[in-house]
């Protein structure tokens, strides 16, 4: 049983038993190639929440006519990665299994890892949506092939891995869909032209991809890294990248990702102490807001 954390992101106050969505954190940042922080994200969100309203004017729906739970966040072991990535696994596979619905709060991005691999195990033909201003698709990163800058990587490998569905081959080639890359190694953008369907820079592309995928009715893992904004709006992140989306663009493409068949989803990379202002802490919020709405 997932007992309820002392305190709960705003208006998510279901049982666990009643709920349809588990909210969890993932305080994780031990591969952080620049600005070490975003361990501290999901317990700032949490508490930063309540300057939130639970109404959102966008979607014109209250977070509290639904049963979200949460479970607060895990106590990672920040000394072994894999370690730390079976816990990970273990926690979105216990929600899985229970008919409910994941929603990952990080950490860095190499959290998504082990959340795709346990969606994997109930959805084999799993596409994954991406926001993010990198690619992800490196093999290594200094030697490490289990680093935030290889997660989709390993998505990769992983959905390669579990390529059967119903006896038939189902390889992840254009089953990974990028949105607002704006950096990485040229290395990266040559994977990306053969294996996966990567949309440069902004959403363009997003709607037809989500037409197609709806028309398929294939399951989604959708995962947000925060530093997909511009680093004007959103500077508290660790690897902060010029040339990002605004907030209101942001929110209208987790809208339209939403419209597919969306099974398990994250957002990670806020570094709270890295905006002294607290501005950015205020914007995952609402971002976090908004896409439980749009998904529920």
């Amino acid at each position: 049983m997932i007992e309820k954390n002392v305190e709960n992101f705003i208006g998510c106050d279901a049982s666990y038993e009643e709920a349809s969505m588990v909210l969890f954190g993932a305080p994780f940042d031990s591969t952080t190639s620049y600005r070490p922080g975003a361990r501290f994200g999901s317990s700032a969100m949490r508490h930063e929440s309540f300057g939130l309203e639970t109404y959102s004017p966008y979607l014109d729906k209250e977070l509290t006519e639904y049963q979200v739970f949460d479970s607060g966040d895990l106590e990672l072991c920040f000394g072994d990665t894999k370690l730390a990535l079976a816990d990970i696994e273990a926690r979105a596979d216990e929600i899985i299994k229970d008919g409910k619905f994941p929603l990952m709060v990080g950490g860095e991005h190499l959290v998504t890892m082990p959340a795709v691999k346990a969606a994997l195990k109930k959805w084999p033909d799993l596409h994954i949506i991406h926001f993010d201003a990198h690619a992800d698709l490196r093999d290594d990163y200094l030697g490490a092939n289990l680093s935030h800058a290889c997660v989709i990587r390993r998505c990769y490998d992983l959905m390669n891995e579990c390529n059967e569905k119903n006896g038939e081959t189902v390889w992840a080639d254009g089953r990974i869909h990028q949105f607002c890359i704006r950096s990485g190694e040229k290395a990266e953008f040559e994977f990306a032209a053969k294996h996966t369907d990567m949309h440069r820079f902004d959403f363009d592309g997003l709607e037809e991809l989500v037409k197609k995928l709806k028309k398929e009715n294939v399951p989604v893992y959708f995962t947000i890294d925060l530093d997909c904004l511009d680093s004007s709006v959103f500077p508290g992140t660790g690897t902060p990248e010029a040339g990002g989306i605004s907030f209101v663009q942001l929110i209208h493409g987790i809208y339209t990702a939403a419209k597919t068949n969306v099974v398990s989803a994250d957002v990670n990379e806020l570094a709270p102490m890295l905006d002294a202002s607290g501005a950015s802490t205020a914007l995952a919020c609402k971002v976090l807001r908004e896409l439980m709405l749009a998904v529920l």
